[in-house]
């Protein structure tokens, strides 16, 4: 007998909820997004006819949603997700976690006193070619791994008139793309010993960090994680240096532009990339680069995931215990940044 889909309610229609939320959301199997908070209705109309645009207040007086979407800015996260945990609700963030790691642990406890499940929405978990570095390191294919590098380069020169990029808590390029990369360092290495980070303020008028460069240590062994918005030509998106080889990737995964082009979600093309190049190692020489192939990407797994959890059958897409470790390693880094020092964890 097949369980009643998990009725679920976004709270915010910006870019994150708009692109990403919705279009995953109405196409995870076990979910049904029957509200969509909002001050724009009209905007939410054009693009889901028919659902319900509702208040915060008004979202969580309704006994049949059962899940919470926090898609709003990062300093709401906290707040509503309490709200919303005290209502009844389950709750999936948006990725940050938080403003501060405290601010985490506080939407933890709220979950576990009413008995609900809280994650964060670390998506590029299921970003293929992060996929493609987990199953090379796992089964060996490189070797031990002495350097892994991870970017995102962007050329994006003029500011923007938007919440991320002005003087607000939890804003800067370090909490939006920063919690990406730490989270997917973290799922492979576990936790650094020490942790340095550098910030940047490059562009013209720029009052939030639009560069970053973090090294994560891992005894002899180093993580690096950068992204930037003055870089016409991009570096690889992944490097990863073992012992027995080398993977390279170009190009960021897919799905974000195919969300926002409109594609249909795990339809045919879904989450397909570009290959990366293998570089084998023979002995002491290394070989000419070979195509690696890219796994697909699946970002629908998140909330599928979301729905099993919720009907108890099967395990949070993210741990909470992970979320939390990815808020306290952006707030240790961001120590090292102000301090001028490593941070020794």
């Amino acid at each position: 007998m097949m369980s009643e889909p998990v009725k679920t309610a976004l709270t915010g229609y910006g870019y994150a909820g708009k692109t990403f939320h919705a279009p995953l959301i109405r196409a995870a199997r076990g979910l049904a997004l029957s509200t969509v908070v909002s001050s724009r209705p009209d905007e939410v109309h054009v693009d889901i006819p028919g659902v319900r645009v509702l208040d915060f207040e008004s979202a969580l007086a309704d006994p049949a949603i059962e899940l919470v979407v926090i898609a709003t800015p990062n300093d709401l996260h906290a707040p509503q997700a309490i709200e919303a945990l005290k209502a009844g609700k389950h709750v999936v963030i948006d990725k940050p976690f938080a403003i501060t790691t405290a601010e985490a642990e506080t939407v933890l406890a709220a979950a576990k006193t009413a008995n609900r499940l809280a994650t964060v929405f670390h998506n590029r978990r299921w970003d293929g070619d992060f996929l493609t570095a987990k199953s090379l390191i796992d089964s060996g294919k490189l070797g031990e791994v002495s350097l892994f590098i991870s970017r995102f380069d962007r050329f994006r020169p003029y500011l923007r008139n938007r919440w991320r990029e002005q003087s607000l808590p939890g804003s800067g390029l370090w909490y939006d793309l920063g919690a990406h990369l730490v989270d997917q360092a973290l799922c492979l290495f576990g936790s650094p010993d020490v942790v340095a980070l550098d910030l940047a303020q490059q562009r013209e008028g720029s009052v939030v960090d639009d560069y970053f460069h973090a090294t994560l240590f891992y005894g002899p062994h180093r993580v690096r994680l950068q992204a930037s918005t003055l870089t016409p030509a991009p570096g690889p998106r992944f490097e990863v240096h073992g012992r027995r080889g080398s993977w390279v990737k170009y190009g960021l995964d897919t799905q974000e532009d195919d969300l926002k082009a409109g594609k249909h979600v795990g339809g045919e093309g879904w989450g397909l990339d570009r290959d990366g190049l293998f570089t084998p190692v023979a002995d002491i020489d290394p070989l000419p680069p070979v195509a690696q192939p890219t796994l697909p990407g699946r970002y629908e797994a998140f909330y599928e995931g979301m729905a099993a959890a919720i009907r108890g059958n099967g395990p949070l897409p993210v741990a909470p215990q992970e979320a939390l470790n990815v808020m306290r390693l952006l707030d240790l880094a961001r120590e090292s940044a102000e301090t001028g020092h490593v941070i020794r964890l």
